[in-house]
Parts: structure tokens; C-alpha cells; sequence
């Protein structure tokens, strides 16, 4: 039997936020004490996390002295040296303070836009300074409730002239960190702006030709679901476009306020292709967690949660092999899936001599409607049946 235990080699990374959050909410005050965010990032090791990932106002607030930061930094970089753990990704909290209520790099106040890339600009130097891989924009506060409040495309253009700046002045400082975009449809605004992977990838087009290279998506599982969207298909998308930078990871239940579940505790089929589409296609980055444990656990509830987050996305690998390595799953692939490279060729390429021999082919409908069987009814049950453990 697998014992599902994770290591390095998995590029398993946490928020820091995941375990330092004391289970508060809405309605209700902390129910555990809060931890200490170098803690944080040693128990991750502890618990075999290859990385973490950080707002700059997780390890040190909003009104640090550049002697308070570069001590929290220091802190940061001593237990990485000391346990082996990476800073998978790091980013600037432009959402908490009430400067923010309107927006950060859209806000219609052009002092808290200069505020907020100054802010973003010195997270990039903190980022640098523990080698983080990636540096993400979340734009929680970046939309609207009241549209004649913002001309939503004036609101793009200051977006994009923000991100183009911290990436300028990121590839300055740290030349091989990339930077991305993590899409989110709503909450804590009503509409937010990027809501979904197909907006972000839009959007990263129109960047600069220097940031449109360094510049990706980490979709989030809770985010595409709030959307009402396909998981499996929005990161496809982000991966076929070769912009999948890493991904964020929970769960959720659809067309809800952001849940942050743990990874499969919801669906566990959705959650199978998801890591079924990184085995798939080789994924190489990092698997970052965004989630946080139930308000019901202690303090040690909360490393059961990193625990089990980890062995889920392990065990649902093990499935992903069975269905791969399946030979009645296998043979319904191949015959539903059957290729005629002639034909396709065809219509890969536009040329007037592949126009015209389109046009002759003898191609009838009616007859195409019959031609292949089309058993998903038997391919989604032998499916059910490994997730279910009886095949």
C-alpha cells in the first residue's frame, strides 16, 4: 500500500496565510491563537512543503520601518537556510487597509494609485531579497458595485500601465523571477476586473512585448468555481497558452462567497483533473495551496489540514496512473479519439490547394452522425469505479 507521503520533489508550497489564519470570520472572532509567520514557514519544512508563499503584510505590517522589514526578512532567510524551504512566490496585500476600499492601481484617487505601485514596488525588492520565483498580482479591490462610478476601461488602462511598471522594474532587480495574474470574478467587490483565465490571458497580451514573456496566470480552483466555469478547462487554457505559472489550489462548493476549502474535500473528480491535466502534460511548476483549515480545528487541526491537502493530491495521482495505465479505459480512448492525419492535415494549414480538396471530399453528415461509437456512458463509469476504489 503507497504511503502518499510528500517531498520536495512533489513542488508542494503553502501560503503562509493557509496557517497563520486564526479562523476567523464574517460572523464570528478567532478561534485559535494566531501564529507567528516564521513558525509558519518552519512547520511547512517541518511537514515537507517544498515552498511558501507570502504577502509582504504577512511577515510584517503595513507600517513597517525598513529596519522591521529587513528584520522580518532576515528571520525568513535564516529558516530557509535552515530547513531547505523556497520562496515559492511572494506578492503585496493592496486589499486590507481602507485606503484601498476603492481599488488600488484602479482607484479613481491618482495618490493611493502612486501609493499602491510603491507599495507593489517594494514587495518586488522584499521578493528579490528571498529569491521568491514568482510575484503575483491579486486584484481583490480592483473593480466596482457602482458602474458609473469607474469607466471600467479606463480601469484597464491603469492596470495595465501599474503592472507594466513593477514588471519593468522587477526584471531590473530580480531578472529571473516571473511574475502572474490570478484571476477572481467577484468578492470583495461586487465585479471584480480579470475575472476569469480567458481575461487575464487577454489582458497579458496587451502588456508590454518585454512583461507579455514574464508575465502568467495561477488560476485558483475556489475562483473558476465562484465563476460557475470548468475547472479542468480553465487551466487547460492557461497551460496550452504556455502562461500556467503555478497553481492555486482548494476547493470549493459553486457559485458561492470564496471558501477556501481543503483540495478534494468537495470534488473529488474535479480535483482528479486537475492533477491529471499537470501529469498529462508534464507541469513542472509549483502546486501552491490557497486554502486554510476548518474554523472548527486547534492549532494542531491546522498541520492536519497541510497533511491532508498534500495526501490528497498524492493519492488522486496514484488514480490518474490506474486510468492512464487501464486497458478497457485505454481502448475506448483510442477508438473514440481515432485519428486520420491526411484528413487533418487539411485544415491545420490554410492554402488554396487544401481549400479545394476540402471542398471535393465526399463528406455526408448523416453518415458521419453513425460512423463512431461514442460510449462516454462506459468510459465515465469505469472512471467512477477507480475513484471509488473498486477497479
Amino acid at each position: 500500500m503507497p504511503e502518499y507521503k510528500p517531498s520536495r520533489n512533489d513542488k508542494f508550497a503553502f501560503g503562509i496565510w493557509c496557517v497563520t489564519n486564526p479562523g476567523a470570520d464574517p460572523f464570528g472572532p478567532p478561534t485559535r491563537e494566531p501564529m507567528d509567520p516564521i513558525d509558519a514557514i518552519r512547520g511547512l519544512a517541518e511537514h515537507e512543503a517544498w515552498g511558501f508563499e507570502s504577502h509582504d503584510n504577512d511577515l510584517y505590517p503595513i507600517d513597517a520601518t525598513p529596519a522591521q522589514v529587513g528584520k522580518a526578512l532576515k528571520a525568513a532567510k535564516a529558516v530557509m537556510a535552515d530547513t531547505g524551504i523556497v520562496c515559492q512566490a511572494f506578492t503585496t496585500n493592496l486589499f486590507t487597509h481602507p485606503v484601498f476600499k476603492d481599488g488600488a492601481f484602479t482607484s479613481n484617487a491618482p495618490q493611493v494609485r502612486a501609493y499602491a505601485v510603491r507599495k507593489a514596488v517594494l514587495a518586488v525588492d522584499a521578493a528579490a531579497e528571498l529569491d521568491a520565483r514568482n510575484f503575483i498580482f491579486w486584484g481583490g479591490r480592483e473593480g466596482a458595485e457602482v458602474d458609473l462610478a469607474k469607466d471600467p476601461a479606463v480601469a484597464i488602462k491603469r492596470l495595465r500601465d501599474a503592472i507594466n511598471f513593477i514588471c519593468d522594474y522587477g526584471r531590473s532587480v530580480a531578472p529571473k523571477m516571473t511574475f502572474s495574474i490570478e484571476p477572481k470574478p467577484n468578492e470583495p467587490r461586487g465585479d471584480t476586473f480579470l475575472p476569469t483565465v480567458g481575461s487575464a490571458l487577454a489582458f497579458i497580451e496587451t502588456l508590454s512585448p518585454a512583461n507579455c514573456k514574464i508575465v502568467g496566470v495561477n488560476p485558483e480552483v475556489a475562483h473558476v468555481k465562484m465563476a460557475g466555469l470548468n475547472v479542468y478547462h480553465e487551466y487547460a487554457q492557461a497551460l496550452e497558452a504556455g502562461k500556467l505559472t503555478e497553481l492555486h489550489i482548494n476547493d470549493q462548493k459553486p457559485l458561492r462567497y470564496d471558501q477556501d476549502l481543503s483540495f478534494g474535500s468537495v470534488s473529488l473528480k474535479e480535483s482528479f483533473f486537475l492533477v491529471k491535466l499537470t501529469m498529462d502534460h508534464n507541469f513542472a511548476g509549483a502546486k501552491s495551496w490557497d486554502a486554510h483549515a476548518y474554523r472548527s480545528e486547534d492549532t494542531a487541526g491546522v498541520w492536519d489540514f497541510v497533511a491532508r491537502n498534500m495526501r490528497t493530491w498524492k493519492i488522486l495521482e496514484e488514480k490518474v496512473r490506474r486510468v492512464n495505465d487501464d486497458a478497457e479505459i485505454t481502448a475506448l480512448l483510442a477508438e473514440i479519439t481515432a485519428s486520420d492525419h491526411d484528413l487533418e492535415d487539411l485544415h491545420r494549414t490554410f492554402s488554396p490547394d487544401n481549400v479545394e480538396r476540402l471542398k471535393e471530399l465526399k463528406l455526408k453528415p448523416d453518415r458521419l452522425a453513425t460512423s463512431r461509437r461514442l460510449p462516454y456512458e462506459r468510459l465515465d463509469q469505469l472512471l467512477n469505479e477507480v475513484l471509488l476504489g473498486v477497479r
